[in-house]
């Protein structure tokens, strides 16, 4: 499978079903994306490799093992540089663009003051990604045709869940910097719940026991507590438990050159266990007699 292509992909998304019925487990993969429209590309100052250090490399691929534990399987095809998901639609950086923004469709966030809204202005590295201004058109269009598509499918699945099971788990995965981490003693995965909000303590407890007993060091909430999805579904009252897994990326991959390394195949096996034992969770949330919240 190629890396990346220069074309617009045909659909915002990838939705692989379970290939075991009643598991009510969805998994999300939204920055592993590499479909770089040829547009984008002209409008960029960077070059292609500096624009794919943003992506979550290959961690659809670490997910492969989702639809045999019985999770609905979901991946952005597009690139997270171009439209993040893991932000609000609102969250724009009035100053990337050439007209005035109306006050209703700005979200100021730290994370927009970091030129990291759902348009970034910036790549992984800090550098700007544009030559110019854009038009704000460019960033309406990119929310309907990509943004809109992508959260309208995940809404469909957790509801589907919901409405059959009374529940619904959504894990979503990403990677994160993993160049001199051991150095700062920054742990391999970081499990995000915000801060014990979004889901049941079991799952991030059950979720810390399965990487531990592989050997992986585990933080929670730190750095990373969960994003725009796992903040916006993770909702225990109403149903839906979100957990956000963050991977590091020297566990599996060459961040220099982006190509697989040799843990690669061993994560993929990791992460099947993970989300196996995620599944068995979501199971006794479902179950009359399972695991309550509280």
């Amino acid at each position: 499978m190629p890396d990346t292509t220069s074309e617009a992909p045909p659909s915002p998304f990838v939705l692989v079903p379970p290939l075991i019925a009643g598991v009510p487990l969805v998994v999300a993969s939204p920055h592993s994306g590499h479909a770089y429209p040829q547009d984008f590309l002209t409008l960029s100052r960077l070059d292609r490799t500096l624009l794919r250090r943003s992506e979550d490399f290959r961690v659809d691929e670490l997910l492969a093992g989702a639809p045999g534990v019985g999770a609905h399987l979901i991946h952005a095809t597009f690139p997270r540089i171009y439209c993040d998901v893991n932000r609000d639609s609102d969250e724009l950086d009035p100053t990337m663009f050439t007209e005035s923004m109306p006050p209703e469709r700005t979200t100021i966030t730290p994370r927009v003051r970091a030129g990291l809204g759902v348009i970034p202005r910036i790549s992984a590295s800090g550098a700007p990604i544009y030559r110019t201004r854009l038009p704000l058109r460019e960033a309406t269009d990119r929310i309907a045709r990509f943004w809109a598509p992508y959260h309208a499918a995940l809404s469909a699945l957790i509801a589907a869940q919901i409405a059959a099971h009374g529940v619904c788990v959504l894990v979503d995965c990403h990677s994160m910097p993993g160049t001199g981490l051991r150095a700062y003693d920054m742990p391999d995965f970081v499990l995000g719940d915000a801060w014990g909000s979004s889901c049941a303590a079991a799952l991030t407890e059950a979720a810390e026991a399965c990487l531990r007993s592989h050997g992986f060091r585990t933080n929670r909430n730190t750095p990373y507590a969960g994003g725009y999805v796992t903040r916006h579904y993770g909702r225990p009252a109403t149903g839906c438990h979100a957990l956000q897994v963050e991977i590091g990326r020297a566990l599996y991959m060459d961040e220099n050159g982006l190509t697989p390394n040799t843990g690669f195949g061993d994560i993929r096996t990791v992460m099947t266990a993970l989300l196996r034992t995620l599944a068995g969770i979501a199971t006794d949330l479902a179950h009359p007699s399972g695991i309550r919240t509280g």
